[in-house]
């Protein structure tokens, strides 16, 4: 899987929380409005009585009627419960602010799904180009690029909003409601009511913006830290001083890593040099690495004993950077850790300003995913626990023809053409992508491969843009219409390697959900889709047809087989690395005055565990530290569950897509349904919420 799409990056504007809500119609009555607590020990209470509240709601019953009652008593508290005494008189506002149903009622919805779609869209296009070049492999960076990519602009407009009033004025009018009304209530809904919620969702906290720009700043540093962390690969020597990498080799991590283990299968050295990457991440993760080793292709290393020697000046590459030529074996000083601490602490100062949602954990799951925590953990430990487990993996162990080991976590060979050597797949897309324009002027192409007409392809192709990127690649959306989805990917000196292919044609997924879901959808308030795991399985319908669209690997029966047993593989080995992301947020929390050095060898220690319980009786060895690996728990806070959640969604979208094709129109009508919940979305596409039934009937099938 490729880097993530960037969906949250502006969270206080875009509030793009999971499912965002769901409202009761303007003609019915409210349900009971979500408990709040008080903000924080420093923000001051509500100043405002109950008393003086109560003959408030009664005044304005009195002033408006009485089908209003249920709509002033939950919209006169929502107000109260972030309201500060310097924002002057409640009741007043509420005099002056409250609509009844009707036209201004309306007028109102509209105007401000308006001026949100403008607001959303033009932040986001600010964002991007701070990042432009912290994002985009356009040379090096000058000292203050790091400085303005760390720069929010979004972060001050929630909190403005509420100081100038209309996120009050949204609050007073539109209900905000929790994740069990949502499931509960939302089947019955109307598309204005969902969109009201998503609406009155970006006002359920009220976080000052000078907390916001730290957690901003904390990401941003985090992402450029993972962004240049490369390894040369012909740099790494065994203990006779022999290469195993080609010159040139520049890979970073987790993603070209893991990618270039994947591809070693077919190379008659494989095994030597799987066994030299494992060494690598495990040694990334419990920071013994030297320091001098990182994106340095002046000095040889060899992983093993973690000796480190100049590297001869004939070895050297010609773009090498500068760096020192120096034998230090000295290690990283926890630097990764020190960055996922430092979001860590950030994400802390939003907690007493989020009542509904008090943590980063549960905001992850409440708010952005819409789903409990508890589901999702049950949906893995399904996975994990599965007695299939075993039966897949002897199946691997007989094709490979040796007991299994760390490195065939991320076992390839059920994917169509895995056989044809990386090499040559390497050399197919070089050709044809040399630059980052050649795959844009490729998209109408690929495409139509993938089942949309000639038409709908020219008219996608004509929304995406592409960038060869910095980092793994990401695919970055546009919030407002007007605006285009970006697409970026690695496009190496001599081209696009398999690698980068195989990213952009993930990302193009992405791209192609991102321009359905904003330009198709009936309320732009619901752009999107649920929750980033849909995006990824959307994205991951497209990837899992690169190949064919190289030409290789065509579907037939035997191919649909390999297909169901790849998809199991796959999300069996990301779900344990999603329970490390979610297991280390939890220590945090647990404790939070922990050192770089603490939280080292907690997560160390996390991914051992979960790596004995499930995968070392599978692959054996036990006490790996593997699972910690992930780029993603570093620089997008517990993002990695929406992964496995998205080869679950993907395959329940594949095997509708069977029965009820072409994928292009379906596609279409998947994506362009918006951001509700997670089982709405589903029923709505597939027929069926979201579940881990349907991979493990097809894999037993399979097998």
């Amino acid at each position: 899987m490729s880097a993530p799409t960037f969906r949250l990056r502006f969270l206080p504007l875009v509030a793009a929380l999971g499912c965002a809500g769901c409202a009761t119609s303007s003609t019915s009555t409210a349900p009971t409005p979500p408990a709040i607590a008080s903000t924080a020990a420093s923000t001051p209470a509500a100043p405002v009585s109950k008393e003086a509240l109560a003959a408030l709601k009664q005044e304005l019953v009195k002033q408006h009627g009485e089908s209003q009652r249920a709509r002033i008593e939950r919209g006169v508290d929502q107000v109260a419960a972030l309201w500060r005494p310097e924002d002057g008189d409640l009741a007043a506002f509420a005099r002056e602010q409250f609509l009844p149903t009707g036209p201004r009622l309306d007028a109102t919805f509209t105007r401000l799904e308006g001026l949100f779609e403008q607001f959303d869209g033009h932040m986001n296009e600010l964002g991007r180009e701070l990042q432009w070049f912290t994002d985009l492999d356009l040379g090096p960076l000058l000292p203050v690029e790091p400085l303005l990519a760390a720069y929010d602009p979004s972060s001050n407009v929630t909190s403005d909003l509420f100081q100038a009033k209309p996120g009050f004025a949204v609050l007073l009018n539109f209900p905000l409601t929790t994740l069990a009304e949502r499931v509960k209530e939302g089947p019955t809904w109307t598309r204005r009511q969902w969109a009201e919620a998503k609406l009155a969702s970006r006002f359920n906290r009220r976080v000052p913006a000078a907390v916001e720009q730290k957690v901003s700043q904390a990401i941003a540093d985090a992402n450029l830290y993972i962004a240049e962390y490369n390894i040369w690969m012909h740099h790494l020597v065994d203990a006779k001083g022999q290469r195993l990498f080609p010159q040139g080799l520049r890979l970073i991590s987790h993603w070209n890593l893991r990618d270039e283990l994947k591809g070693d299968y077919t190379d008659p050295k494989g095994l030597a040099k799987q066994r030299t990457i494992v060494q690598v991440m495990e040694r990334i993760v419990t920071q013994t690495i030297p320091t001098a080793v990182i994106d340095n292709p002046r000095v040889d290393w060899d992983p093993f004993t973690n000796k480190v020697t100049v590297a001869p000046p004939e070895s050297v590459e010609a773009n090498a950077p500068q760096r020192a030529a120096k034998a230090d074996t000295a290690p990283e000083p926890d630097t990764r850790y020190a960055r996922l601490l430092a979001t860590f602490q950030a994400s802390r100062k939003v907690d007493p300003y989020s009542p509904v949602a008090p943590t980063r954990i549960a905001r992850a799951f409440e708010l952005d995913r819409g789903l409990p925590e508890e589901r999702v953990r049950a949906l893995l430990t399904q996975l994990l626990e599965s007695p299939l487990v075993p039966r897949v993996a002897k199946l691997i162990q007989t094709r490979l023809g040796r007991p299994l080991e760390p490195q065939d976590l991320w076992y390839p060979g059920f994917r169509p053409g895995s056989k044809v050597p990386e090499a040559q797949l390497d050399a197919m897309t070089r050709q044809r992508y040399p630059t980052a324009d050649a795959f844009a002027r490729d998209i109408p192409r690929i495409l139509q491969g993938l089942g949309f007409t000639r038409e709908k392809a020219a008219v996608l192709a004509s929304h995406i843009r592409v960038d060869a990127s910095r980092g793994a690649g990401h695919a970055q959306q546009a919030l407002r219409r007007g605006d285009f989805p970006r697409l970026r990917t690695r496009v190496e000196k001599g081209g696009m390697d398999y690698k980068g292919y195989n990213i952009a044609v993930h990302e193009l997924g992405h791209n192609v959900e991102q321009v359905f879901s904003l330009y198709q959808v009936d309320h732009t308030l619901l752009s999107g889709v649920p929750n980033n795991a849909f995006t990824e399985a959307l994205a991951f319908v497209f990837q899992a047809r690169d190949l064919e669209l190289l030409g290789l690997g065509k579907p037939d029966a035997a191919s649909e087989r390999e297909r169901v047993l790849n998809d199991f593989w796959q999300a069996w080995e990301i779900a344990g690395v999603a329970l490390v992301d979610m297991a280390t947020w939890h220590w945090m929390y647990e404790h939070p005055d922990a050192t770089p050095a603490q939280l080292r060898d907690a997560v160390a220690q996390v991914s051992r565990d979960v790596w004995n319980r499930y995968y070392a009786p599978v692959l054996g060895r036990k006490d790996s530290p593997l699972l910690g690996i992930y780029s993603h728990m570093i620089s997008y806070p517990l993002y990695l569950p929406d992964y496995p959640l998205g080869h679950l969604i993907a395959f329940q979208i594949e095997e509708h897509l069977k029965q009820h094709g072409p994928l292009g129109a379906e596609f279409e009508r998947m994506a362009t349904f918006g951001s509700v919940t997670p089982d709405e979305w589903m029923r709505h596409a597939t027929g069926a919420p979201v579940s881990a039934e349907a991979l493990l009937r097809a894999t037993e099938a399979s097998l």
